[in-house]
């Protein structure tokens, strides 16, 4: 792969990132599951979510909490390609949330975590799915969400 493939491949790879959170924030993870593989995985803290069924469940019982108002950013992108169909990435998500209504009232940032991925090309989609996201937890504050 050289240095333009690896760009539009990495800068596919972030709009997709982009579109999850923001799906996230203001759509409540409706289509959450549909950008991972069937057999995807999610892990954050002891959240350990495995294959799309699951991950969009985790993402519907959020919902059916009430409001609550998330923004989800992220930083420091980085992606690497195996060269066979596969990605790795690694970024850092920022997250503010709070159980209410907007506007609330301002606070600390609630999770500061280095996230690690791994993607693949699917031929059908035509775009990368992810594999696993595992979110490693490097400072927390603020509320916490409790999904059992």
């Amino acid at each position: 792969m050289n240095r333009r493939e690896r760009a539009i491949a990495t800068a596919e790879l972030e709009m997709g990132l982009a579109d999850f959170w923001h799906d996230v924030d203001t759509n409540w993870g409706r289509h959450a599951a549909e950008y991972y593989a069937p057999e995807g995985v999610y892990r954050s803290g002891r959240l350990n979510l495995v294959g799309r069924e699951e991950i969009q469940k985790f993402y519907s019982w959020r919902e059916d909490r009430g409001a609550r108002v998330a923004v989800h950013a992220f930083s420091n992108f980085r992606a690497e390609f195996d060269g066979e169909g596969g990605a790795t990435a690694n970024w850092y998500m920022l997250l503010w949330a709070a159980d209410g209504e907007a506007p609330l009232e301002s606070r600390v940032l609630t999770r500061l975590s280095r996230a690690t991925e791994s993607f693949r090309w699917d031929e059908g989609e035509g775009r990368w799915l992810c594999t696993l996201r595992e979110l490693t937890n490097l400072f927390k504050g603020g509320e916490q969400l409790n999904f059992s």
